[in-house]
C-alpha cells in the first residue's frame, strides 16, 4: 500500500510541478539552515571524552591573599606550582596529572629541515592513561621518569612523520632546547574537542606536537605559555614559575572512578587547604572546586552565545518555512477535492485518504531533505571560511546526515497533518454533484 501511495505522490508532483517545487524549496531552506547551525553547535558542545568524562575532575583552590577577596567568588581557574606538585606527590586519586603549556625549539637531524618551534605540553606520567590518548608507537613515560627528570618525549604522529618519515621513531634521539630527548611514544591522531584539559589558550585549538615530563621542563627552564595570575612579586630564582611563586598558571586533573571517591577527595582538598592556612600560606576561607569535565565546559561557557542564538534563529526560520508548507499543502489537497471525492465514493476510507496525503507530504520532505543537505554542506563550507578557532571543525558526519533526512521527513509529516485531515473530511456526494 505504501508503494502505491508513493507512486500516486510522484504522479501528483508531475501534475503540480510549480507547487511541489515551492514546497521542496521551503523545506530545504529551513532544513539547510537548521542543520548547519545544529552541526556547529554539536561540534562545540560535544563530550570530548564520553567514556570517562564523569570520572575526570578539574581541581581548583583559592591560595591568594585577602586583598580583593569577594565572598562567594569562584576560585582561580589554575593552580600554583606548589599546590599542584604537592597533590601529585600525595597521589590520592586513581590517577592524577599536572600540566602546563610551553614551547620548544627542535633541531632536526633530517637533511633539509631547518630548526623550528613546537607547541609543547609539560605534564606527568598519568596524562596519557587518564585521557585515553591513542598511541601509534610506544607508550607514555613512567612515574619514575618524572621523579628522575628523565629526558624522554612523546611526539604526535604528524611530527613523527615530518622528522622520521614512516619509520617507528621510538628509542631514537630528538634534540630539543639544546638537549637530546629519547622518543618513547608516538601519539596517533588525537584532538579532543573542546580541548578540555587546558582551555586557557583556546578551547578548540589543536593538541600539542610534543609532550615532556613537567619536572624535566623545569630542570631545563624551558619556556612556558598560557595565562598566569600573580598576587605578589615572585622572589625565587625561577621567578613566576618557581615552586614557591605566588602565581597560578598550572592545570591539575584527577581521575576518580566512583562518586564515593570524589567525596573522599573533596574532603582531602578541604583538609589540605586547612593545613596550608595553618601554615600561613592560605588566607582565604575554603574555596575548593572539584569539577567533572562537562560541568567544567559549561562553567567555562565553551559554546559561544552567538552560536546558541543562531540555532534558535535557524529553528525559528524552519518553523516559518513549515507554516508556508502547510498553506501550500492545503491548497494542493483542496484543489484535488474532486479526485478525493471519487476515491471516497469508490470505497476508499478516510484513513486511506489521510495516509495517502501523509505519504505525499513525506515524499516532499524526502526531496526537501536531499536539497537541504546540499544547502547545509554549502553553509558548513561558508562556516569553515570564518576566522574562528572552531571553524575547521564544522563538518557533517554520518550522524548529522541521518539527522538531516529525519528532520526533513518529520517536519514535512508534521506540516502535512492538518492538510491531510482536511482532505479526508471531503464529502463524496457534494464533490460529485459539483463535477
Amino acid at each position: 500500500m505504501f508503494g502505491y501511495y508513493f507512486n500516486l505522490a510522484l504522479r501528483s508532483f508531475r501534475r503540480n510541478r510549480a507547487l511541489t517545487a515551492l514546497m521542496v524549496l521551503a523545506i530545504a531552506l529551513g532544513i539547510g539552515a537548521s542543520v548547519t547551525t545544529l552541526t556547529v553547535f554539536r561540534v562545540l558542545s560535544g563530550d570530548p571524552i564520553p567514556q570517562k568524562s564523569d570520572q575526570l575532575y578539574y581541581v581548583r583552590m583559592d591560595p591568594a591573599t585577602m586583598d580583593g577577596f569577594t565572598p562567594g567568588e569562584d576560585p582561580d581557574e589554575q593552580m600554583t606550582r606548589f599546590d599542584a606538585e604537592a597533590l601529585l606527590r600525595e597521589a590520592r586519586g586513581d590517577r592524577q596529572a599536572l600540566m602546563s603549556a610551553g614551547s620548544v625549539a627542535v633541531e632536526p637531524d633530517a637533511e633539509g629541515l631547518a630548526p623550528f618551534v613546537l607547541q609543547a605540553r609539560y605534564t606527568s606520567a598519568d596524562f596519557f592513561a587518564m585521557f585515553d590518548t591513542p598511541f601509534r608507537h610506544g607508550s607514555g613515560w613512567q612515574r619514575g621518569d618524572d621523579e628522575s627528570r628523565a629526558r624522554v618525549a612523546v611526539i604526535s604522529r604528524a611530527m613523527a612523520e615530518r622528522l622520521f618519515g614512516d619509520t617507528d621513531p621510538t628509542g631514537r634521539s630528538l634534540r630539543m632546547g639544546r638537549t637530546d630527548f629519547r622518543v618513547v611514544g608516538v601519539l596517533d591522531h588525537w584532538r579532543p574537542t573542546p580541548r578540555f584539559y587546558d582551555m586557557s589558550s583556546g578551547e578548540f585549538t589543536e593538541s600539542e606536537d610534543v609532550y615532556l615530563p613537567f619536572s624535566t621542563s623545569r630542570d631545563l627552564r624551558l619556556p612556558t605559555q598560557g595565562n598566569m595570575n600573580c598576587w605578589a612579586e615572585p622572589t625565587g630564582e625561577e621567578g613566576s614559575t618557581g615552586p614557591d611563586a605566588p602565581c597560578t598558571w598550572m592545570q591539575y586533573w584527577v581521575e576518580l572512578d566512583t562518586p564515593a571517591k570524589a567525596a573522599t577527595y573533596r574532603a582531602y582538598l578541604d583538609n589540605y587547604t586547612s593545613q596550608q592556612r595553618a601554615a600561613g600560606r592560605f588566607e582565604r576561607p575554603d574555596n575548593n572546586a572539584l569539577t567533572p569535565v562537562m560541568a567544567w565546559l559549561e562553567e567555562r561557557e565553551v559554546v559561544p552565545s552567538d552560536v546558541r542564538l543562531q540555532v534558535w534563529l535557524a529553528f525559528g526560520f524552519l518553523a516559518v518555512c513549515l507554516l508556508n508548507t502547510v498553506g501550500l499543502l492545503l491548497a494542493k489537497f483542496m484543489r484535488r477535492g474532486g479526485e478525493i471525492g471519487v476515491r471516497r465514493a469508490l470505497g476508499a476510507s478516510r484513513r486511506s485518504i489521510f495516509m495517502q496525503c501523509l505519504v505525499e507530504a513525506g515524499t516532499v520532505g524526502l526531496a526537501g531533505g536531499a536539497l537541504g543537505m546540499l544547502l547545509a554542506l554549502l553553509g558548513l563550507w561558508a562556516v569553515r571560511r570564518q576566522p574562528a578557532d572552531y571553524a575547521e571543525l564544522a563538518r557533517m558526519d554520518p550522524t548529522m546526515l541521518l539527522v538531516t533526512f529525519a528532520m526533513a521527513i518529520a517536519a514535512s509529516l508534521l506540516a502535512g497533518v492538518l492538510p491531510a485531515w482536511r482532505a479526508m473530511q471531503v464529502t463524496p456526494a457534494i464533490q460529485l454533484k459539483s463535477q
